[in-house]
C-alpha cells in the first residue's frame, strides 16, 4: 500500500508531463494566431489588387475615350 501512496505522490508532485502540455498549449496558441494573422494579410492583399486593378481599368477606359 506504501508503494502505491508513495507512486502517487511522486505522479503528483511530477512537473515534466505538465510542461509539456504547457508546450503544447502555447504552440496550438501561436499556431491559431500565425493562421489568423495570414488569413487577414491575405484578405487585405486581394482587397488592394482588386483596387488597383479597378483604377487601372477606369484610367484605361477614360483613356479610350
Amino acid at each position: 500500500m506504501k508503494t502505491l501512496i508513495n507512486m502517487l505522490k511522486a505522479f503528483w508532485q511530477e512537473e515534466t508531463g505538465l510542461t509539456m502540455v504547457e508546450y503544447a498549449v502555447a504552440g496550438a496558441v501561436i499556431a491559431l494566431a500565425a493562421a489568423t494573422a495570414f488569413t487577414n494579410l491575405g484578405k487585405t492583399v486581394a482587397n488592394a489588387i482588386v483596387d488597383i486593378c479597378k483604377k487601372v481599368a477606369s484610367n484605361a477606359n477614360s483613356c479610350a475615350q
